[in-house]
């Protein structure tokens, strides 16, 4: 079975196979005539995934030119280290915010660590450090170059977090937004239901800043969105329509469950309550069972979107 998608310009998308599930990250494979470019690297486990797609493409991993993560949380760059010991002519680019994180990921594991607990070995090791010298850093509106024909351009969009940017490709007049433009749920394509929720997770949501970001893609204008969970859509005003229209949701739940009281896990337990519920009702009108596949991933997101709410929610308070 194809372990590769093509998606047109010369863009194809790698199954990372996170948290070995089908269709949860992707890594994206720009084949140029000069360049070959990564974009996200997923964590650890899904290195062999990438390999293997790129092998489909015939492509040698000392193709690879750059290997670019849209932000440093582990589900998207934990594995770049040991992507780079596989691509020794490749060098990463990265948010300036993240650059320092990569060479020294002590804080990431530590952070991470606190949210995924017990699982953290199995979802996340290795994480390798970079060396400094394989390491480009982009800014905001900066461009890379891949041939005289495919410019990349990268632009600020936190709100997911601070170190987050997006990728403007020329030739698709599309963006990779990483988890800034919220997370694209495949388990419902079998329904024909396209559901797209923000991904609010610790330590840096901010809900001014995301909506920001999601205009920032409407002013550009871009003819298609590039998940990094998961695939491409051709819609983005849909994707602008349904991230807007949950943004507001996801407070409001926040804030309720805050108001009960407790511990920072009480609260957090409260608000993944709320969201579920308002997720639940909201895909019980499009008659989507509750024992449907699209669960599972779903009490695992909530979860840690109602612990990165309520962390907002207290810093904003303080």
């Amino acid at each position: 079975m194809k372990a590769v998608k093509d998606l047109g310009n010369n863009i194809f998308l790698i199954d990372c196979h996170d948290l070995q599930r089908k269709e949860r990250t992707g890594s994206y494979v720009l084949r140029d005539e000069q360049n070959i470019t990564l974009i996200e690297s997923s964590a650890s486990p899904s290195v062999p995934y990438i390999l293997d797609g790129l092998r489909e493409l015939h492509i040698s991993p000392e193709q690879v030119s750059y290997l670019i993560v849209t932000h440093i949380h582990l589900d998207h760059a934990g594995g770049a280290g040991l992507l780079l010991k596989e691509c020794p002519n490749a060098k990463i680019i990265v948010h300036s915010n993240g650059a320092r994180h990569l060479e020294d990921p002590t804080r990431l594991i530590a952070g991470a660590r606190a949210v995924y607990k017990d699982d953290f070995n199995r979802l996340f090791d290795p994480i390798i450090p970079i060396e400094h010298s394989r390491i480009i850093i982009k800014k905001d509106r900066e461009a890379l170059f891949l041939s005289p024909t495919r410019t990349l351009t990268f632009y600020d969009t936190p709100g997911h977090a601070n170190h987050h940017f997006s990728i403007l490709d020329n030739v698709s007049n599309g963006i990779f937004t990483g988890d800034t433009a919220g997370v694209y749920y495949q388990e419902l394509k079998q329904n024909d239901i396209d559901l797209y929720l923000p991904s609010t997770s610790p330590n840096q949501f901010n809900p001014e800043a995301m909506v920001q970001s999601l205009n920032l893609y409407k002013e550009l204008g871009v003819n298609s969105i590039f998940f990094g969970h998961f695939g491409m859509t051709s819609y983005p005003e849909e994707v602008y329509k349904q991230i807007s229209h949950w943004i507001p949701l996801f407070l409001e739940a926040t804030e309720e469950g805050v108001n009960l009281g407790g511990t920072f896990e009480d609260q957090s337990q409260a608000v993944y309550q709320l969201l579920m519920k308002k997720v639940q009702s909201h895909l019980e009108k499009m008659y989507v069972r509750i024992d449907h596949p699209v669960y599972e991933i779903l009490q695992l997101d909530l979860h840690v979107c109602a612990m990165g709410l309520v962390d907002y929610y207290h810093k904003k308070q303080s």
